[in-house]
């Protein structure tokens, strides 16, 4: 799906409220690898709930991290960018079969049944799910919609850095180019991106996204509870969160102090998605043909999904398997546990990224 889209070589950068993360792919024989990144934090205020409230700011950021890159330098001024999960519209709508014309110039009549805004202020883009069988009187397509105000702040921030938007896309269309081998999954998958400004739900089937959210919920607000608990800075407060997360036996009574001071966080974390997943289960209506069923596997992404014992926490809490996602599933040649000059777990909160620039080496 493109809200604007060139066909030239670029990088990946995602957005989000406390950081820039940029990713550079490079062809290696018939599959990639990393050739830069960079992780920059930016000042508190610049973006806030996905908004850019301090262009100027923003801009001299991008710069920065721009100047700063590690690994490759950086050739291309050419760029595919993140757009806020959480201003985001996005669903998959049930339209009469046409042909393919006929359903270009329908989705905006169709698309005014849900989204919440006047059509002519957003950016309307869809695709098609899967193809009915020639039995079928319908098309499965997913829609999605963004202010045009948002949109255009964001490529406003982008040019003037001196970059080129080669394309824009929603955060969870990158993270699921990143996570799903090959794009296609025979059954319906959970991922929860676990960052540190928000949580994201997404549920992917089939070929497609089917449904996805974001909770005000944070690896950061487990830093503060626990700095809350012990009167500590955050700085200090990450230190023992990294140390000890949920395994309680491993340092007496403080790591049992730390896994106390997260798990009323997680719980309602897990309650959120049960009802989300409850949701779907009751709702969403799929033949097993095209990756319908039930849900049987959770992905983990994030800076926060590399808590200790995360995954067996939500297993337990939910009854479906949990696992830390692989983001270089569709990049590397053979799965792995480390990446040169980038840790796995670190690669885990550039999910986004990664898969911004997955398709920046595709176009």
């Amino acid at each position: 799906m493109k809200f604007l889209s060139l066909q030239l070589e670029g990088f990946g950068l995602d957005f989000s409220d406390l950081c820039l993360r940029a990713v550079k792919l490079k062809k290696r024989g018939r599959f990639l690898d990393l050739a830069s990144w960079k992780d920059l934090e930016i000042e508190e205020g610049v973006i806030k709930d996905g908004e850019i409230q301090k262009e100027e700011k923003l801009v001299r950021h991008i710069k920065e991290m721009v100047s700063k890159i590690e690994g490759e330098k950086l050739k291309t001024k050419y760029v595919v960018a993140s757009l806020p999960e959480k201003k985001a519209f996005l669903q998959v709508i049930r339209v009469p079969k046409m042909n393919l014309e006929e359903l270009a110039g329908a989705i905006p009549f169709e698309a005014e049944n849900y989204v919440p805004l006047p059509i002519e202020e957003v950016y309307l883009d869809f695709q098609m799910v899967s193809l009915a069988p020639d039995s079928a009187d319908h098309f499965d397509v997913l829609i999605a919609a963004l202010s045009k105000q948002t949109v255009d702040s964001y490529v406003y921030c982008i040019k003037k850095a001196g970059l080129i938007p080669k394309a824009l896309e929603v955060e969870s269309q990158s993270i699921v180019r990143a996570l799903i081998k090959n794009n296609v999954s025979p059954f319906p998958v959970f991922i929860i991106d676990f960052g540190r400004s928000r949580t994201s739900f997404i549920i992917f089937s089939g070929q497609s996204l089917r449904f996805t959210s974001s909770v005000p919920l944070s690896s950061h607000q487990f830093s503060e509870a626990i700095a809350k608990e012990f009167k500590i800075t955050i700085g200090e407060a990450e230190k023992l969160k990294i140390k000890y997360g949920l395994h309680s036996s491993s340092g007496g009574i403080e790591s049992k102090r730390v896994a106390q001071s997260i798990v009323p966080l997680l719980l309602e974390m897990t309650e959120e998605a049960r009802k989300y997943i409850n949701y779907y289960h009751n709702h969403v209506n799929i033949p097993d043909s095209l990756g319908g069923g039930k849900i049987k596997k959770i992905l983990l992404c994030g800076r926060g999904a590399n808590l200790f014992d995360l995954p067996a926490f939500i297993a337990s809490e939910l009854k479906i398997p949990v696992e830390r996602a692989n983001p270089w599933v569709n990049i590397l040649s053979k799965s792995v546990k480390k990446v040169p000059k980038l840790e796995f777990n670190e690669s885990l909160g550039y999910a986004t990224a990664l898969g911004l620039a997955l398709r920046a080496s595709q176009e």
